[in-house]
């Protein structure tokens, strides 16, 4: 997995980084075949924000998140990638079985 951190109007900090890794360990944990990570973070006066980008095999997964606090807006950043991620999962097994399914019944 490559990630690509960005920061605009911050400095990505060494703290900053890791805890993205961190969360970003949960995401790869329910789904293994995450090719590339890009993630932007910014300040725009009390907003704090949080953009990313996963792309998988076959389909690019998109999330933002605005809080107060970067950490905070950074952990529903990766809620919303989860969830995104483990429902493509779905999808795709849902889809597989259905195929062999169809299969047999036609044979």
């Amino acid at each position: 997995m490559n990630l690509n951190l960005t920061g605009r109007h911050l400095e990505i900090t060494p703290a900053i980084r890791e805890h993205v890794l961190a969360k970003l360990d949960k995401v790869k944990r329910h789904f293994d075949n995450v090719i590339d990570v890009n993630v932007i973070l910014s300040v725009e006066k009390l907003e704090q924000k949080a953009e990313a980008s996963l792309h998988l095999s076959g389909k690019t997964i998109v999330a933002e998140a605005i809080d107060g606090n970067l950490y905070a807006a950074i952990d529903s950043l990766i809620e919303s990638l989860d969830r995104q991620v483990l429902k493509h999962k779905e999808k795709n097994t849902a889809r597989r079985h259905d195929e062999t399914g169809k299969n047999a019944a036609v044979e």
